[in-house]
């Protein structure tokens, strides 16, 4: 007998998603450009930094072709930044770090006349010509910006979407590319229990979101982190309905075997009289 399959994505399959994230990438060997499903592939000449997928950087990474450059998030300073924000700020003591800004964006606080490049809106086009605008994998928030294209107070520190799928997966696949790698995997790991400590915490909400009066924030929340999440969400929310449904149906059971005149008093059947 065959197994049920599990209700939504499941973790396996957000880290196939994952590898559909824009990476950058430093060739060691001259290679022309590929045609894939999700579109054509810069072609590869050294020195000349590229965007590639993560699933072929890190294939091109195994055969020794090319070496990825870390995102600008992936260092330690910056980790420590992240997990310093996550315990020891007020505002987000039970909520998440705030994601990283779409394209075309204003930066919150800031001064909104003065946007890096890499920031713009870049509209793509169907093969029938309809216009869209890519969403992740689909956004360069892993790749590597150049000096030469953003200064050191553009560079935003926050964790993207697939954060703890890329971060995993270049530990394993590129771990000579990253800048003191042991650091790094502990930063992720601390992280992830920060992170998901502040998810179970959210259960307490839970019973108020089952009956319809309110809803958990999950902004700034990954996917790997949503998709470990949901099976252990969705249990509890429906079994919080359950309870509630077999409360009202007493409820309703006890107002019945009370009849419609409990609580009136004789001075009310006088009145009724009269």
């Amino acid at each position: 007998m065959a197994f049920p399959l599990q209700r939504g994505i499941t973790p396996p399959e957000i880290e196939f998603l994952s590898e559909m994230e824009l990476v950058t990438v430093v060739p060691r060997q001259r290679l022309e450009g590929l045609e894939l499903l999700s579109g054509p592939t810069e072609r590869l000449l050294p020195p000349q930094r590229a965007t590639l997928p993560l699933w072929l950087a890190i294939l091109l990474k195994r055969q020794r072709r090319v070496n990825i450059v870390p995102p600008h998030w992936l260092h330690p300073e910056c980790l420590q930044i992240v997990l310093q924000f996550e315990t020891e700020t007020n505002e987000y003591t039970d909520a998440f770090s705030p994601p990283p800004r779409l394209p075309g964006q204003p930066r919150p606080g800031g001064d909104n006349r003065r946007q890096p490049t890499t920031t713009l809106p870049r509209p793509k086009y169907t093969l029938d010509g309809e216009r869209y605008y890519p969403t992740p994998p689909f956004l360069p928030q892993n790749t590597a910006l150049a000096t030469s294209e953003t200064s050191e107070t553009d560079k935003e520190i926050a964790l993207p979407y697939h954060w703890l799928e890329v971060g995993n997966m270049l530990l394993d696949a590129a771990s000579d590319d990253l800048t003191e790698p042991d650091q790094i995997r502990r930063l992720l790991k601390d992280l992830r229990e920060v992170r998901m400590s502040k998810m179970r915490k959210g259960v307490d909400v839970l019973d108020t979101a089952a009956v319809g009066g309110g809803g958990v924030s999950l902004t700034g929340v990954g996917a790997m982190e949503i998709g470990e999440m949901r099976g252990f969400v969705a249990g509890v929310v429906e079994g919080l309905r359950k309870i509630g449904a077999s409360r009202e149906q007493a409820r309703r059971e006890q107002l019945a075997e009370e009849g419609p005149t409990q609580g009136y008093t004789q001075d009310d059947d006088d009145d009724m009289e009269f």
